[in-house]
């Protein structure tokens, strides 16, 4: 097993999305750090731009001021997708947060034949971005210097080919498996599953649509970790 190698922006006070290379304290970054946090002065804060990039600053006043050279950080390889149905109220927003906490790169939002939930792209659009919110927010929190990308809802049959279903008594998750598609309360239909890569186990339980997506993201990062 590699070792494992603390990503040096984790050490920070706090992780906040900007620019880095000349990076501005104003705004909902100020309010988040002097008045949720309570930093002061000298406070070690890290400043990312989301797409890999981050930089050392420190708290000095109404400035944050460098302290270090713009890092680039690799996206990690494999990327994971994990494309899931719309669960009902706010499981969505708990699901985006928690699975970019474990870390997940991109969540695809489905719409399945026996989907219970679906959006009109007005409610999509509204509901994209509260999502895409709570990632950045979650990422923030967690230290990751690349924000998971979060699109749909698309049809699940045009997924579902290049992905494996999670569908109960299947075969087990492995390393390969980097894209898993997760189905709605009532299930795939037939003709769904006929189109998947493969089906694979989450373990020996039914599931949540939510807890699905994040035991996927997990039992994917762990494979990654030791691949």
């Amino acid at each position: 097993m590699p070792p494992t190698v603390e990503p040096p922006a984790r050490r920070s006070s706090a992780l906040v999305l900007g620019d880095p290379v000349a990076p501005v304290l104003g705004g909902s970054a100020e309010h988040h750090l002097r008045r949720v946090l309570r930093l002061r002065d000298g406070a070690e804060v890290a400043v990312t731009d989301g797409a890999g990039r981050w930089r050392p600053c420190r708290l000095a006043g109404q400035l944050i001021e460098p302290d270090g050279d713009v890092v680039i950080e690799p996206r990690t390889d494999p990327p994971i997708t994990i494309a899931v149905a719309v669960p009902k109220g706010d499981r969505a927003e708990w699901m985006v947060q928690k699975c970019t906490e474990v870390g997940v790169d991109r969540i695809v939002l489905l719409s399945a034949a026996r989907s219970v939930v679906r959006w009109d792209d007005e409610r999509a659009a509204r509901h994209l971005d509260r999502l895409r919110l709570v990632a950045s927010e979650a990422a923030m929190q967690s230290r990751r210097v690349w924000l998971p990308e979060v699109v749909g809802p698309v049809a699940a049959d045009s997924v579902l080919p290049s992905a494996v279903a999670a569908e109960p008594g299947a075969r087990p998750l492995v390393p390969a498996d980097t894209t898993v598609a997760i189905g709605p309360e009532g299930g795939w239909s037939p003709e769904e599953l006929s189109l998947a890569g493969d089906t694979v186990s989450l373990g020996p339980h039914v599931l949540r649509v939510e807890t699905a997506a994040v035991v996927a993201t997990a039992l994917l990062v762990a494979g990654r970790t030791v691949a």
